[in-house]
């Protein structure tokens, strides 16, 4: 009897155990304020005054390609040349920056046949009957560097984008035919020009037929010496680009007709 009573006993305090609550420590947690998980670093509004609202060009026309890693000039801002030089006089990609500007041609004068050094005597102006379908005045070919490109009336970057570019100053196929490319980028036409040798072969073919010039010049010479251009009583033609990372010179071919 009295293991029943403390098998009865057992019993009950079991089930009075198991009755009682579970008591568990408590937590709070705070949740973000409307999903903001995280700010943002700059939600300040930003306001940009009259004098720095410029239109800036940031296409490839303002790219310098920099200077020589070590060079004095390596760690100055905005310092190099141009990637894609503007051949426009004065234009803001050529006078803009503090950077070394490839420009080509040189500056000439605007003089009209007759004011140019020279008798003007085999001068040849470009007239519109000169002119080929597609809008080029002649075809250029030198053999030693695999050259054959057309050429344009006009040294401005839209015809030295499509070749070679004629300087409207000097005469055409008679005198001195003055020419100019560019020496890098797609269109380096004349990159390979300095590398030329004396004797080398030159062919300009125009309406007024064809002329065969010999190279007896090549040469390095100040991007403002003009006199590369000046009219020559025998027939001869000149051909100048930019000296790579060296925007002071020019590189300079001169060849005499056979």
């Amino acid at each position: 009897m009295k293991r029943r009573i403390s098998m009865l006993l057992a019993v009950c305090c079991m089930m009075t155990a198991f009755s009682l609550p579970a008591h568990a420590e408590d937590y709070t947690f705070d949740a973000p304020d409307d999903y903001l998980f995280g700010r943002p670093t700059s939600d300040d509004t930003i306001y940009v005054t009259t004098e720095q609202a410029v239109n800036r060009d940031r296409s490839k026309n303002s790219a310098y390609i920099p200077p020589a890693f070590g060079s004095p000039t390596s760690y100055t801002l905005n310092n190099g040349e141009l990637l894609t030089p503007n051949l426009i006089q004065g234009s803001s990609a050529a006078s803009g920056g503090t950077g070394s500007v490839t420009v080509m041609p040189p500056t000439i004068s605007t003089s009209q046949p007759g004011q140019n050094t020279g008798s003007w005597s085999s001068y040849t102006a470009v007239t519109k009957d000169l002119y080929y379908d597609g809008g080029h005045i002649g075809t250029l070919r030198i053999p030693a560097i695999d050259l054959t490109v057309k050429v344009y009336q006009g040294t401005d970057s839209a015809a030295l984008k499509k070749g070679a570019g004629h300087f409207e100053s000097t005469s055409f196929f008679t005198g001195n035919t003055a020419l100019a490319g560019h020496n890098r980028g797609v269109a380096n036409h004349f990159g390979k020009i300095h590398t030329l040798n004396v004797g080398n072969t030159v062919k300009l073919t125009t309406k007024l037929g064809t002329r065969t010039y010999e190279v007896y010049s090549v040469a390095k010479i100040s991007k403002n010496d003009v006199s590369v251009l000046n009219d020559s009583s025998e027939n001869i033609i000149t051909l100048i680009t930019c000296v790579m990372n060296q925007p002071d010179y020019r590189w300079c071919v001169q060849a005499r007709e056979r």
